[in-house]
């Protein structure tokens, strides 16, 4: 699938690529709606209803990733209740070995997420995936959200990579489109973001169902 010898970055996406997807959708569309409705008198129904619309107005830009937005919006201590359900935070099958064999081989690893730094920082707590990585990057700290040009843009100036030598693994089709449109080469998709849904049908992207398919198992 991969020619290794081809690539020099590997840039890694965090939820539903490297993490187990499970979590945050527990967390969005089951936890937060439950205690946003037990605040404001409503009925679960009613509370998913309304945050549902919500979140679909934000998907996609800096504040649909933002704990601090949605913070402040639902008056709710959103980090606090992702602590509640840190339990399920959990890697995806073989990323523990994968990460150790590219720390160990010559190519740059950089995590490169969505994710508020909130949530960045309960996650690396909890899985401790870091250790294998070159370095870590949320978008937040470049102003634009994956699916845009601003981001890659920003983040290239920030730190140099070879579009051409450069692989992207992320569970996002429109992450990677725009990746594409940037010009990065190697592209790969996940098949099964979360592990409690069943895999999606085959999409533009090659996608990747475990990561033994990535580099020689021991």
């Amino acid at each position: 699938m991969l020619k290794w010898d081809d690539i020099e970055t590997v840039l890694l996406d965090m939820d539903g690529t490297l993490l187990d997807l499970h979590f945050d959708n527990h967390f969005w569309l089951e936890h937060l709606p439950l205690k946003f409705a037990q605040l404001n008198g409503l009925t679960l129904a009613v509370a998913k209803t309304q945050l549902y619309e919500r979140f679909a107005k934000e998907r996609g830009t800096l504040n649909w990733y933002c704990v601090d937005f949605w913070s402040d919006t639902l008056k709710l201590d959103v980090i606090a209740l992702k602590e509640e359900v840190s339990h399920l935070i959990g890697l995806r099958p073989n990323v523990a070995p994968f990460l150790d064999w590219l720390s160990k081989s010559s190519h740059t690893c950089y995590l490169v997420t969505n994710a508020h730094q909130k949530s960045l920082s309960l996650k690396l707590k909890k899985t401790g995936i870091d250790q294998y990585l070159d370095d870590v990057f949320c978008s937040h700290d470049f102003k634009a959200p994956k699916e845009s040009q601003e981001f890659w843009f920003r983040f290239q100036k920030h730190t140099p990579f070879n579009n051409r030598s450069t692989l992207l693994i992320d569970d996002s089709d429109a992450v990677l489109k725009s990746a594409q449109v940037f010009g990065i080469k190697h592209l790969l998709s996940i098949e099964q973001p979360d592990s409690h849904i069943s895999p999606r049908v085959a999409g533009e992207f090659t996608a990747v169902s475990c990561y033994s398919q990535l580099f020689p198992l021991p």
